[in-house]
């Protein structure tokens, strides 16, 4: 039953395992790229990391948000961060780190419906912006300390990084634990595979007939997609550009742009309801063009500020329309079954800028031609968006 308190018992537990839970994956990921690293993987198999771990969203879309919906979801997100576990546990016993982050993408993609799905049942509509804020700043914060605590643990002892990973998954799964039992969204009639993926297909349909649930779904998907490829991009840029070939570098930036994200996040949990959606479209216009100038920077400073202005924009366009597709799906198809929907949308814009700069990685394309091209998608994908909203009001 949804009140107004946004620091209920739920509310709590949910930011804390978040909290937990996004540390891990974004530590993991560095610890990650130090294995690759160490058994001198061609440089191509980088970004197939990303592309390992979105698969499994992919894949798992039709069948995460029926389950989430199915079941109270702070059970849901307990069984999901017991997978994630698993997978960082096979990681560290041997097992090669694509494989193993995929596996930490399966948990991942039944954690997310499940997350994001049970913040309309906490609280209400009014302040269902502000509870997204609060979980976008709690990620962006453990994203700053993941990928900053990662890339230092993983350049010092990548065994140390991966017993640290998997105890904040264990921890994770304990707040879940915490997490009060909610009544059933939507209880499944049925478990047949067939059935989900049409009801699925179906709930793709609804949602992209309806106009502020398209544009939410798009928006943030190029967002993330970005996000994402950028992350992956500096690992490649900074030895470039910089002149610093430290892992921990690349994690750091990745901090920078964490820190504006969470101001950003701040700004539109204060500026922006969800009938005034469009103030965030602005920022998201700047983040393609950020990017095109953050390309051809070759001073550290200059990059560091750029990125959490980048992060800053970032954070208040994507919050609102995170908020804008829950409480929609919370009126159409069930607010779990969006957030898959969502996740199936913005992980195939993540596979395909993802495979996109694998390919111009493998094509020997100089990696600051690659990061203005990539500026450059990002800039045209959100500009038409915000042409056609408001062409279309």
């Amino acid at each position: 039953m949804t009140n107004n308190n946004l620091l209920s018992r739920g509310m709590i537990a949910v930011l804390v395992a978040q909290f937990l839970s996004a540390l891990a994956d974004n530590a993991l990921l560095f610890a990650a790229i130090a294995l690759l690293q160490a058994h001198a993987a061609p440089s191509w198999q980088t970004p197939l990391l990303q592309a390992a771990f979105v698969i499994a969203f992919i894949f798992m879309a039709p069948f995460v948000g029926p389950l989430a919906d199915a079941f109270p979801k702070g059970r849901v997100m307990l069984v999901a961060n017991t997978m994630k576990f698993g997978g960082a546990a096979a990681m560290l016993l041997g097992l090669h780190p694509l494989i193993a982050y995929n596996l930490v993408g399966l948990g991942a993609a039944a954690y997310s419906p499940a997350k994001y799905g049970i913040l309309s049942e906490l609280v209400g509509q009014e302040k269902l912006v502000k509870a997204n804020g609060l979980i976008e700043g709690s990620t962006i914060v453990a994203i700053l300390l993941g990928a900053v605590a990662g890339g230092k643990l993983a350049a010092t002892s990548v065994t140390t990084a991966l017993i640290a990973i998997c105890a904040c998954y264990l921890l994770a799964a304990g707040a879940n634990a915490l997490i009060p039992r909610l009544p059933i969204a939507h209880a499944l009639t049925h478990f047949s595979p067939r059935v989900l993926a049409r009801d699925f297909w179906e709930g793709v349909r609804i949602l992209m007939r309806n106009r502020d649930a398209r544009f939410s779904l798009l928006g943030t998907s190029v967002f993330w997609g970005a996000g994402s490829t950028l992350r992956l991009l500096l690992v490649a840029w900074v030895p470039v550009a910089l002149g610093i070939v430290d892992l921990s570098m690349p994690a750091n930036l990745s901090g920078a742009v964490a820190i504006g994200i969470a101001f950003g996040a701040a700004g539109a949990a204060s500026f922006v309801s969800l009938d005034k959606v469009n103030r965030a479209l602005p920022a998201g216009i700047l983040i393609g063009i950020i990017i095109l100038v953050f390309a051809q920077v070759t001073n550290l400073y200059a990059a560091i500020a750029l990125l959490v202005l980048l992060g800053a924009c970032g954070g208040f366009y994507v919050v609102p329309l995170n908020a804008l597709l829950q409480e929609r799906g919370h009126e159409t198809v069930g607010a779990g079954h969006a957030v898959a929907v969502q996740n199936f949308v913005e992980n195939f814009a993540m596979l395909g800028l993802v495979g996109l700069y694998t390919a111009m990685d493998r094509g020997d394309m100089p990696v600051v031609q690659s990061a203005t091209v990539f500026g450059g998608v990002v800039l045209v994908a959100i500009s038409a968006l915000a042409i056609y909203r408001l062409k279309n009001k």
